[in-house]
């Protein structure tokens, strides 16, 4: 007989809750141990989760955020499929639960006693889908058919019998097969292993762990709107620009209202431009995990990530426009360089309310490079950290992925051994962070020279518009893409002979406060670091 979630008592619910949480890290490290690919098992571009029955997120590995917020989306179109024990559904349509084609998703369903009790849910990045362009991130894509195979949510596993056919179909569209066979077997693993823990789990505990599940998301709702109910009731508003869709150079505004009332926010965000013809669209659902992933940044981050934590949060944007685009849109360029734009414009709008809690700009890009050649012998993908604007209390972060993405570098070692490329420079970047009370943080700089002939495609922003200072802090530097010395713009694909040197400058943060009363220490410090060229 099942009991209630009244009945759980706040040391047994504590105990439940790390343990589901620990099944969903678990997930991650079998997923990154198992992978093949770099961008897999050295940037760990990839996140795990534990659903309910009902599509509710009741756990999740602390993995990237813009992958996490839009999981419910991908989880809801694989209940409308009628899942079934031993059932493994991959989708990866923006369309319908996805984010963008290289983020592919497997749902399982989890049903030890032969009824579907939840999902195990794994995403990861894969350096290539198929598409027009090695990396499948081609920045003057005009329709989402440029960017790679287009999968809804299929079985690739069918009552435990799996789909071949499927499998043959995806593997046949990408330029690296037996990466991503690979790399889809260890998200299978990563699946199997939620499964194998959740019954052990059951076994341990029986309904009373089904119950945690409605508990767990009650304890973070709770949370969440005791601490939105401490924020300043009112409406605040901000805007800020992409630089261009990578068919056109002409800004792209994005603008958002941002309500709070009582212990709930909504996040409006009308008056944002028209959908684009260029890639830089992004689903709902992106612009949904970027204002959940700021929600939780200004209120306890210390809240268990989960279902309930979303709850109290809206978020709408008009059908047809950049954050709410209509297909065939192109929206490769959305999920990384559009969601790190919400954020920031949302962090400045709560800013008006709670400016102790908001830092300045950070680089607000994930400098996305991708090379590869198009005959399929590798395909090599990284975003690249840059500076995290200053604190009210301290200096911003040197060369750290900021917003949207917290995966890890490419390890000089691994890159070389893995890829045809060579790495030159790998620094900090001097005096790119802004002035002021608190330093922004540094940008850095990455450049690579590519050994065979190739295509690099760049999909980057801040190139012409700095992350901001704050309270008479200084901007922070914008960055610089160049292939052999010479500027390319800040989306660009081209094709390199052996030989060729491509270097990413990123942008630094934002300084914070008064230059004038940043202490004489600090400033030794800084010298003494070289991290400025006074």
């Amino acid at each position: 007989m099942s009991t209630t979630d009244d009945e759980i008592d706040p040391a047994t619910l504590e105990i439940l809750r790390n343990q589901l949480e620990s099944i969903a890290e678990e997930m991650g490290h079998v997923l990154i141990t198992g992978s093949y690919s770099p961008n897999i098992k050295e940037r760990q571009d990839c996140s795990t989760a534990l659903f309910d029955a009902e599509g509710k997120m009741v756990a999740q590995a602390e993995h990237i955020p813009v992958h996490l917020g839009a999981m419910p989306d991908a989880v809801d179109a694989v209940t409308d499929k009628d899942p079934k024990p031993g059932d493994v559904f991959i989708v990866n349509d923006p369309f319908e639960g996805g984010t963008h084609l290289p983020d592919i998703t497997l749902v399982s369903t989890i049903a030890p006693d032969d009824e579907v009790v939840g999902f195990a849910v794994s995403r990861a990045h894969h350096a290539d889908v198929g598409g027009s362009s090695p990396g499948s991130m081609p920045p003057g894509a005009r329709e989402v058919y440029e960017e790679g195979l287009r999968l809804p949510a299929v079985r690739l596993v069918d009552g435990g019998e799996r789909n071949d056919e499927v499998l043959e179909m995806i593997l046949a569209n990408v330029r690296t097969p037996d990466e991503r066979r690979a790399d889809l077997r260890a998200q299978r693993a990563a699946n199997d292993r939620a499964e194998e823990r959740l019954g052990d789990l059951l076994d341990e505990h029986g309904p009373l762990l089904l119950d945690a599940f409605d508990a767990v998301v009650d304890y973070s709702r709770d949370r969440v709107e005791s601490e939105l109910a401490a924020l300043p009731d009112g409406e605040y508003r901000a805007r800020d620009v992409l630089e261009g869709d990578g068919v056109t150079d002409d800004d792209i505004p994005i603008e958002a209202t941002v309500t709070i009332d009582g212990a709930s926010i909504a996040v409006d965000f009308s008056g944002t431009a028209e959908q684009v013809a260029g890639n830089l669209n992004a689903p709902l659902a992106v612009a949904k995990s970027a204002v959940y992933f700021v929600v939780r940044a200004v209120t306890d981050p210390e809240i268990p990530p989960n279902h309930g934590c979303y709850e109290p949060v809206t978020v709408s944007a008009p059908e047809g426009t950049v954050l709410n685009p209509t297909p065939p849109a192109a929206v490769v360029g959305g999920n990384v360089e559009t969601s790190q734009r919400v954020t920031d414009v949302t962090l400045a709008a709560l800013a008006e309310a709670i400016p102790d809690r908001v830092p300045a700009g950070g680089q607000g890009t994930m400098n996305n490079l991708i090379i590869g050649d198009r005959t399929g012998g590798f395909t090599y993908y990284e975003t690249i950290g840059g500076g995290f604007g200053a604190r009210p209390d301290k200096d911003g972060m040197d060369g750290v992925q900021v917003g949207m993405t917290n995966t890890l570098n490419t390890p000089i070692e691994a890159m070389e051994t893995e890829y045809p490329l060579r790495v030159e420079r790998y620094a900090l970047r001097e005096s790119s962070g802004g002035d002021g009370e608190y330093r922004g943080g540094l940008g850095l700089e990455r450049s690579v020279t590519v050994e065979t002939d190739a295509t690099v495609s760049l999909l980057t922003e801040r190139r012409r518009t700095a992350p901001a200072g704050v309270d008479g802090g200084e901007d922070g530097a914008t960055g610089v893409n160049l292939v052999d010395g010479e500027r390319v713009p800040s989306k660009a694909s081209v094709d390199v002979s052996a030989g060729t040197t491509v270097t990413v400058l990123t942008p630094g943060g934002g300084g914070h406060g008064d230059p004038d009363e940043r202490s004489r220490e600090a400033r030794e410090r800084d010298r003494a670091d070289e991290k400025v060229t006074e």
